[in-house]
């Protein structure tokens, strides 16, 4: 099949969906590496969400101060982004005649932006999602990949057969760490289909994120890097109970990264077909987990929730007071961020629980109850059980 055909286009012009701190950070590879390669344009787009910011006192648009200082001085301040990283508010302006776009945005955003995306790309362009999240598919109750989303609404109404193909990148990338220069590793997953002028297009694609701090490898198996990447989130969540029960210590949380990995494992091969084991074993897999649960924001908000639960009067929970605690949680730590563990949470646990399945994933089970139903937060050593048997594949 040509599903994921990609045509010849000589040359590759890249833009970045997307200028939060992650956006702005992988930018700084994307666009060295742009200026560099013999095969890109040198400009890279960067379509910014407009805002107003105070800026050395009076009120500025955020896209002016990037280009004027070559800073995203909101999400990414005290980092120098390289000078041919052009910030654009008009997505369409930013868009047009891409060959590769990168996503790196809420994926809540993205249904009416790819609409307007899919007039203006060249027609042999590629994606590589960087989003760490899911869909789902209400009425078949599935998960659903979001750069499976992402192909889908950009082929719609595509008049020739070629549809669009989108990959990811996954990997333990703590965006500030990664812009400071600091050594790191991701994964590169995508299944493009070489043309017929021989051009590896996989490898191309490589080029465009791998420096000698951001160590690229590539695999084919989408799903698993792509899944791993959003149950991650949901396993910090767990690490950062464990971090702000101060009886607890190390070895509890070894043991529940351990079995969190056993269920992402899990849940990969439950709903997705050639799911690969050694994927577990590269960065998007087990390092992704392991710096997650140490450090990043999911983590973070975790261990603050779970303190202000255990300093709060009342001793029971309703599900309207966990969720409002989340927020007010996101709002002071996160200076506008999103947490995604919550909401990547609220969907498998939904997706879980429609087929019967909440008993083959105790930790996710209870880190949702904790979360989101008032469970008293010292019963996060519940989760932390093996339950081994084989999920029961007549319920999917």
């Amino acid at each position: 099949s040509n599903s994921n055909y990609v045509n010849a286009s000589p040359m590759d012009k890249v833009c970045i969906i997307g200028s939060g701190n992650w956006g702005s950070a992988i930018s700084i590879m994307i666009g060295n590496n742009c200026h560099r390669l013999d095969f890109c344009h040198s400009q890279v787009n960067m379509w910014v969400f407009e805002e107003e910011i105070q800026y050395n006192g009076s009120k500025r648009k955020l896209s002016e101060v990037i280009n004027e200082r070559h800073e995203n001085v909101k999400y990414l301040p005290n980092i120098e982004l390289p000078h041919n990283i052009v910030a654009m508010p008009d997505l369409q302006e930013a868009c047009r005649d891409a060959t590769v776009l990168i996503f790196v945005l809420p994926h809540q955003f993205l249904p009416p932006l790819l609409r307007k995306v899919r007039e203006v790309v060249h027609p042999s362009c590629r994606g590589v999602s960087l989003i760490k999240g899911m869909d789902f598919d209400p009425t078949n109750k599935k998960p659903v990949l979001i750069s499976q989303s992402i192909e889908d609404i950009m082929s719609e109404g595509n008049r020739s057969a070629r549809r669009f193909s989108c990959g990811v990148l996954m990997g333990a990338n703590v965006a500030d760490e990664v812009a400071k220069g600091q050594i790191c590793e991701s994964t590169l997953a995508t299944d493009f289909i070489n043309g017929d002028n021989d051009i590896d297009w996989n490898e191309r694609t490589r080029k465009i994120f791998h420096s000698p701090s951001f160590r690229v490898q590539h695999v084919k198996d989408v799903a698993g890097a792509e899944v791993s990447g959003a149950l991650k989130n949901i396993i910090a969540l767990g690490a950062g109970f464990v971090d702000g029960l101060d009886h607890l210590g190390g070895n509890t949380k070894a043991a529940l990264l351990r079995v969190g990995l056993k269920e992402m494992i899990k849940f990969c091969r439950t709903f997705f077909e050639g799911v690969r084991d050694d994927t577990f074993l590269e960065s998007c897999g087990m390092a992704d987990l392991i710096t997650t649960c140490y450090g990043g924001r999911n983590r973070r908000c975790a261990e603050a929730y779970t303190r202000r639960r255990a300093q709060a009067s009342q001793s029971t929970w309703t599900e309207d007071e966990c969720n409002l605690l989340w927020k007010e949680v996101e709002e002071e730590l996160l200076n506008g961020q999103k947490l995604q563990g919550t909401l990547a949470c609220k969907e498998v646990y939904m997706v879980l629980e429609s087929r019967d399945l909440l008993d083959s994933f105790p930790l996710i089970k209870r880190i949702y109850e904790i979360a989101f139903l008032g469970a008293p937060m010292d019963t996060i050593v519940d989760g932390i059980v093996v339950n081994d048997g084989p999920v029961c594949r007549s319920n999917l």
